[in-house]
C-alpha cells in the first residue's frame, strides 16, 4: 500500500509539473508575436497603461498620505542634480501641495504624462504616431516623416517630438520645452533646456519597454535614464474615458 501511494504521489507531482510548465509557456508563446504594420515595422497601436508609482516619485520611496510606495524607475536611483538644483528640488518637495504644476491642471509634460496612472492610446502610421491620453484629453504628435525640429526655441508644454526607427526600436527625440512641468509629484524638475531621447521596444506583443534619457545641462551634471513598462489593456470593449482636472483654486471656489 505504501508503495502504491508513493507511486501515486510521484505521478501526480510529475503531472502537476507538466501542467504548470504548459501554463507558463502559453503567455510566452502568445507574446512572441510582435504586431507589425504594412511597412513591416512594429505596430504599437492599442491601449496601454503603466503599473508604477513613478507619477508620485520616480525614485524609490515609501508610502505616505495619498502616495503609494514604489520602486524607482531611475537608473541607479540617482538623479545627478547640480548643487543649487538639488536645493530647489528639496524646496519643491516640501511645498509640493501648492507648487506641483499638476495641482493647477497644467499639462504634465513629457515624460511625466507617459507614466501618469491613466490609460493612453497609440495610433500609428508610417509618417505619424499620435498618443491620446485619458488624462485631461492630452495629445502627443510624433512626426515620423524625417522633418527636423523647428528652428529657434519654442516653449511648449509637451515639447516637439521627431521619431525614427533603429531596427525594431522607435526612437523619439523631444525638445522645445518650457520650464513649468515636473517629472513627478516629489518635486523633481527641469529647465527649458530639457532634451529627451525616448526608446520604445516590444518585450512581447502585449508589453512595451519604455526608456527615456534626460539631458538638461542647466540643472543636471550629466544625462540620466529612466525605464519602465507599458502594458496593453485587453479588457473587452476598452476605450478612453474622461478625466477632467480641477485645480485647488476651483475646488476652493466651489466650497465657498
Amino acid at each position: 500500500m505504501t508503495h502504491l501511494i508513493a507511486n501515486w504521489i510521484a505521478n501526480w507531482t510529475k503531472s502537476l509539473t507538466v501542467l504548470v510548465a504548459a501554463i507558463a509557456l502559453v503567455p510566452a508563446a502568445q507574446g512572441q508575436t510582435v504586431p507589425r504594420g504594412a511597412d513591416g515595422r512594429p505596430d504599437f497601436s492599442g491601449f496601454w497603461q503603466v503599473i508604477s508609482a513613478a507619477a508620485w516619485n520616480i525614485q524609490d520611496h515609501h508610502a505616505d498620505f495619498d502616495v503609494p510606495a514604489g520602486q524607482g524607475v531611475v537608473e541607479g536611483n540617482e538623479i545627478p542634480y547640480q548643487p543649487w538644483a538639488l536645493a530647489q528640488k528639496q524646496e519643491n518637495s516640501e511645498n509640493r501641495e501648492t507648487l506641483d504644476p499638476n495641482r493647477q491642471c497644467y499639462l504634465p509634460g513629457v515624460p511625466r504624462i507617459m507614466y501618469m496612472p491613466f490609460p493612453f492610446q497609440i495610433v500609428q502610421s508610417a509618417t505619424h504616431t499620435a498618443v491620446l491620453f485619458e488624462y485631461v484629453h492630452a495629445i502627443r504628435h510624433i512626426f515620423m516623416d524625417g522633418t527636423p525640429h523647428p528652428e529657434g526655441h519654442i516653449p511648449w508644454w509637451m515639447g516637439d517630438s521627431r521619431g525614427h526607427w533603429e531596427d525594431d526600436t522607435l526612437v523619439v527625440d523631444v525638445t522645445h520645452f518650457n520650464d513649468r512641468t515636473w517629472f513627478d509629484q516629489a518635486g523633481n524638475f527641469h529647465s527649458d533646456a530639457l532634451h529627451l531621447v525616448e526608446r520604445y521596444s516590444f518585450l512581447d506583443g502585449n508589453t512595451i519597454k519604455y526608456e527615456v534619457t534626460v539631458e538638461d545641462p542647466e540643472v543636471f551634471t550629466r544625462p540620466w535614464t529612466m525605464s519602465l513598462l507599458f502594458y496593453r489593456r485587453q479588457d473587452e470593449n476598452f476605450r478612453l474615458l474622461e478625466y477632467e482636472c480641477h485645480s485647488f483654486d476651483d475646488l476652493f471656489q466651489a466650497i465657498e
